[in-house]
C-alpha cells in the first residue's frame, strides 16, 4: 500500500529491504489465510504477485501489512506479505478509525 506523506517518518529507512524480505519469505505470494476477513477463500489465499487475482482479474501487487498498525513494528512476526485485496480488507477498520479521527480534527479546525 501506498506509505501516505505524513506517515513516512514512521518507517524505518530500510523498510523496502524489510518489505522485500517479508515477501521473499512467503514466496511472493499472499500469506493470508483468511485473517483479512474478506471469506472468499479457504486456506492460504491464492494471489502471487504479477499474476491475475483471483475474482477480479485484476493484477496483484503483494504487499507487506503491520498486523498491529503500527509502521514502527517491524518484527516478522508483524508483518504479512498480502495482497492489495487482503490488505485493504485486513486494514479496514483501521481506515475507517483513521478517517473519522481525520474528518474530527478537520471540523474542530474549522
Amino acid at each position: 500500500m501506498p506509505i501516505r506523506p505524513e506517515n513516512r517518518r514512521r518507517y524505518p529507512v530500510n523498510w523496502i529491504a524489510i518489505s522485500t524480505g517479508i515477501k521473499d519469505r512467503a514466496g511472493w505470494r499472499c500469506e493470508c489465510s483468511g485473517e483479512c476477513g474478506r471469506g472468499t477463500h479457504e486456506g492460504r489465499c491464492p494471489n502471487v504477485h504479477g499474476g491475475w487475482a483471483y475474482g477480479t482479474g485484476s493484477r496483484v501487487i503483494l504487499t507487506t501489512a503491520h498486523l498491529d498498525h503500527v509502521p514502527e513494528n517491524c518484527d516478522p512476526a508483524n508483518l504479512r506479505a498480502m495482497c492489495q485485496g487482503c490488505h485493504l480488507h485486513y486494514d479496514r477498520e483501521h481506515h475507517a478509525e483513521t478517517r473519522a479521527r481525520r474528518k474530527h480534527a478537520a471540523a474542530q479546525r474549522g
